[in-house]
């Protein structure tokens, strides 16, 4: 894959047991195959965000699963019922995985497009405030 990879994002995903890093490596590859120009970075001091033209998503391990936090003001559809949490927040909702269970990369992936899609076109914010 060519892309540029934070040695930060690495340091935090090393840490993790080997469950986790698997998901999270697998959803960071995921994330970069989405669209080449995606840029990771740390945020809130140990966060794994993956970014362009505004934020997509982001990684926190917890202690049984892993979310993925998907950016996008809750518009994009999830046809394939992969949200398992924050449907009412406004900012972000989650995907959680946990150890022996499968990330449904198709799903996710077009999800990350259209995050993407939407951040190119202006972010959820404007396009929520457009409706």
């Amino acid at each position: 894959m060519d892309c540029t990879k934070d040695p930060r994002v690495d340091h935090y995903i090393d840490a993790l047991p080997p469950w986790q890093q698997a998901i999270c490596r697998q959803v960071r590859d995921l994330v970069h195959a989405t669209d080449p120009d995606v840029a990771e970075t740390i945020k809130r001091t140990v966060q794994p965000y993956f970014v362009l033209d505004g934020n997509i998503c982001a990684l926190l391990a917890a202690k049984d699963h892993v979310n993925v936090f998907m950016y996008d003001g809750g518009i994009v559809p999830d046809p394939h019922g992969i949200i398992t949490a924050g449907h009412t927040n406004k900012t972000a909702r989650t995907v959680a995985f946990r150890e022996g269970e499968a990330v449904n990369e198709e799903a996710l992936g077009e999800m990350f497009r259209a995050i993407i899609a939407n951040n190119r076109a202006g972010g959820w914010r404007k396009l929520k405030g457009a409706e």
